[in-house]
C-alpha cells in the first residue's frame, strides 16, 4: 500500500505516496486516513514531515481533517477549486466577461447530458426552484435562484467534474461580480427561458437543452 520514503524533499514525496494511494482505490473518498504515526512508521519518515504533507494536501483540498477524528480524504470537493480559481483570476488579469465565456462553453454541453441523465427527483427540484423564482420580487434573491437553477443542471449531467467547475464558476460571479444587474432583465423572459429548458431536459431533448440554455445566457444573466 505504502512505500518507504527516501527523499530529501520529505513532505513532497509523501504526498505523491498518499495521492497515488488515492488514484489507485485503496483510500476512496470520506474514507480514514491512517494517523500520523501510522503513516510515519510506514512510510520510514518522521511525523513532522507526515503533518506537513497533510498540511499541503489539506489546503490542496485533496484532505480535510476533523477534529477529535483524523484526517479523511474529501468526499465533497466543490470548495475545493474556488481558491485556485480566484488567485488565478486575480494573478492573470482576467475581465468578467471572461467567466461568463466559460460559462457559455460549459452549461449548454452540461444541458445536453442532464437532459440525458436528469432523475425525476432532479426534474422536481428544478420546478420548486422556477417555481420560487417566479413568485420572489427580490432581484437579489431571483439572481441566487437562477444561479441554484444552473448548477442543479450542471449536477443532473451525471458528471461530477462539471458540477465541480460550476460550483467554483458560480462562487466566482458571486464574489467578483455584481449580481446587481438582474434588475435589468425582463423577468418574464426569464421564467419563458426556464420553462423552454425544464420542458426540454423533462423530455430528454439534449439538443433542444442545449440550445435553450444557450439562448438563455445570452440574456447577460450571470
Amino acid at each position: 500500500m505504502l512505500n518507504p520514503v527516501k527523499n530529501t524533499k520529505v513532505y513532497e514525496v509523501i504526498m505523491e505516496e498518499i495521492k497515488d494511494i488515492v488514484k489507485k482505490g485503496e483510500l476512496k473518498s470520506g474514507e480514514k486516513l491512517p494517523s500520523e504515526r501510522e503513516l510515519a512508521d510506514k512510510l520510514e519518515v518522521s511525523r513532522t514531515s507526515v503533518r506537513e504533507a497533510l498540511k499541503a494536501l489539506t489546503m490542496l483540498g485533496l484532505i480535510e481533517s476533523k477534529h477529535g477524528e483524523g484526517n479523511f480524504i474529501k468526499s465533497n470537493f466543490e470548495n475545493s477549486l474556488l481558491e485556485p480559481l480566484s488567485i488565478v483570476f486575480l494573478l492573470i488579469g482576467s475581465k468578467n466577461e471572461d467567466i461568463i465565456e466559460l460559462r457559455r462553453i460549459i452549461e449548454p454541453e452540461a444541458a445536453g447530458l442532464a437532459a440525458k441523465n436528469i432523475t425525476e427527483s432532479e426534474l422536481r427540484d428544478l420546478k420548486e426552484i422556477m417555481k420560487e423564482l417566479n413568485n420572489s420580487l427580490d432581484a437579489e434573491i431571483c439572481a441566487q435562484l437562477d444561479k441554484k437553477f444552473h448548477y442543479k443542471i450542471a449536477q443532473a449531467s451525471g458528471n461530477h467534474l462539471i458540477s465541480t467547475i460550476m460550483f467554483s464558476i458560480s462562487s466566482l460571479i458571486e464574489k467578483y461580480i455584481d449580481s446587481s444587474r438582474i434588475h435589468n432583465i425582463n423577468k418574464k423572459v426569464v421564467k419563458l427561458q426556464h420553462e423552454e429548458i425544464y420542458k426540454a431536459l423533462e423530455s430528454r431533448d439534449s439538443k433542444k437543452a442545449s440550445e435553450y440554455v444557450k439562448k438563455h445566457l445570452e440574456l447577460g444573466i450571470i
